[in-house]
C-alpha cells in the first residue's frame, strides 16, 4: 500500500488538504495528516479545525511515497518556514520520490530549488516564487516526480492525479465515478 503524508499548518486551505485526503483514502492509499504546529488540532484558513493523525516529530518520512503540501495563507508561509519539513522535502526529492503542492504551497518547493528547470503551476500571483520553473497556469501540472495544483478549484483534479500516479488510472477513474466527478465534468 502506498504511503502519503499531508502536512498541515495553521491557516491551511481546507479543501486543498481534505479533498486529496478523502480521494486517496477512497482509492486505498494510506494517507496521514501531519501537524507542524506541535499540536494535533490545526485550524484552517476558514476556521475549520482538523485533528491531525500525527505530529511532525512523530512522522517517519522514510516510508513515504509522497509528501503533500496544501496551500492557503498563512498556512503555506508556515510550511515554507518549517526547517524539519524543508529538510524532509529535499531528501525525499533527492531520492526521486513524489512531492506535491497546491495553491500557494508550490512556493515552498520553489524556495528550496526543487522546481529548477521544471514545469509547475500555483495560485495566480505566486508564480514569482516558483524559482527556476516554467509557470503553466494549468489546473494540475505533472513534471516527473513533482505534481502541482493551481488552487481550491483544482483540488479534485489534483487529488485524482495524485491517486492515478500512486495507483493507476483505473483506480482513479473508479473513485472519480463513485464520487460523481465524471458527471460534473459532463455538465460543463
Amino acid at each position: 500500500m502506498k504511503k502519503v503524508y499531508a502536512f498541515l499548518a495553521t491557516g491551511f486551505e481546507e479543501v486543498e488538504a481534505l479533498a486529496p485526503v478523502d480521494v486517496l483514502r477512497r482509492g486505498g492509499v494510506d494517507i496521514q495528516t501531519v501537524s507542524i504546529t506541535g499540536q494535533r488540532e490545526v485550524e484552517g484558513a476558514h476556521g475549520v479545525t482538523i485533528l491531525a493523525d500525527l505530529l511532525l516529530d512523530e512522522c517517519p518520512f522514510d516510508d513515504a511515497d509522497l509528501l503533500m503540501l496544501p496551500g492557503g495563507m498563512p498556512g503555506a508561509q508556515h510550511l515554507d518556514s518549517c526547517l524539519p519539513l524543508q529538510q524532509a522535502l529535499v531528501q525525499h526529492h533527492r531520492k526521486g520520490k513524489l512531492v506535491a503542492a497546491i495553491c500557494a504551497a508550490p512556493m515552498v518547493l520553489g524556495h528550496l530549488g526543487l522546481l529548477q528547470g521544471r514545469r509547475a503551476t500555483c495560485y495566480p500571483g505566486f508564480q514569482s516564487h516558483l524559482t527556476g520553473a516554467e509557470y503553466t497556469a494549468e489546473l494540475v501540472t505533472v513534471d516527473d516526480n513533482i505534481i502541482t495544483g493551481e488552487g481550491p478549484a483544482a483540488s479534485l483534479p489534483y487529488a485524482y492525479t495524485l491517486l492515478a500516479t500512486l495507483t493507476n488510472d483505473a483506480t482513479a477513474n473508479q473513485v472519480a465515478e463513485g464520487m460523481m466527478y465524471k458527471h460534473l465534468m459532463a455538465v460543463r
